[in-house]
């Protein structure tokens, strides 16, 4: 299998099936191997109905139903460890970020790096519809206190399209320990921790007015950056490496 499309699913009945079709014709057109892998993170909705009606037109379709709302951290764990792919996408459900920007970021493999990040704020990056400003406004000081609190390197370490080879899944995801709205700093820090090469990638963006992040979120994501900040400190991710990996 060469690319693993993973898509983590909450309560997405209204933005699926757009998604999913975008992809359909997107895939058609590729001649390499593909699959695609919605995880239902504990919906009570039709989300996983409407993600089963692709079956027939999507033949490498697969889903998984988490019975139980974990987190999307948890749902991407998930999705990425039961995929086969060299190369593993994770996207959001609302194609925030249109399927056909991953052509931007297969080539940064064959230059060696192991982990590409879309990115919302690096030049050459198109915001065509912006979030609110309050978003925004939460978003800088949170880019701010991950900067002050874990350095990653980056400058949008929450945006949801990114890529990995099968080796950083493998290695990292099985480390993992914060599931809910910071697990993409966690998995960076732990990247970075391990010396895989990253590269960030300006890309097209449109926000879909649809978020679930919200205030309370914010708070409850600095303490989990507070978390990672001390694993660090206590080399607890070093001391944990050698364990057996965590499944879903």
């Amino acid at each position: 299998m060469y690319l693993s499309i993973i898509i983590p699913a909450y309560n997405e009945q209204e933005r699926i099936g757009a998604t999913l079709q975008k992809i359909r014709e997107y895939l058609s057109k590729q001649d390499y191997s593909y699959e695609v892998i919605v995880v239902s993170d504990g919906s009570h909705d039709r989300t996983s109905e409407i993600v089963n009606s692709f079956r027939g037109s999507l033949p490498t379709l697969k889903t998984m139903d988490n019975q139980k709302n974990r987190g999307k951290g948890f749902a991407i764990r998930c999705g990425l460890l039961e995929a086969t792919g060299e190369f593993r996408l994770i996207m959001d459900a609302d194609s925030s970020t249109d399927i056909s920007e991953v052509e931007k970021l297969f080539p940064y493999f064959s230059q060696g790096y192991e982990m590409v990040i879309g990115s919302r704020r690096i030049e050459g990056a198109r915001v065509l519809v912006d979030q609110s400003r309050f978003r925004v406004f939460l978003g800088w000081i949170f880019r701010h206190l991950v900067q002050f609190i874990v350095p990653l390197g980056v400058k949008d370490s929450q945006n949801g399209f990114k890529m990995f080879t099968a080796k950083v899944t493998e290695m990292v995801f099985p480390q993992q320990t914060i599931f809910r709205w910071a697990f993409d700093v966690e998995i960076l820090a732990l990247a970075k921790l391990f010396k895989f090469k990253i590269k960030e990638v300006p890309i097209v963006w449109v926000d879909s007015r649809l978020s679930k992040v919200t205030f309370g979120g914010m708070v409850r994501m600095l303490s989990d950056i507070l978390i990672i900040r001390y694993n660090l400190w206590s080399n607890y991710y070093q001391s944990s490496f050698e364990k057996p990996s965590k499944k879903c």
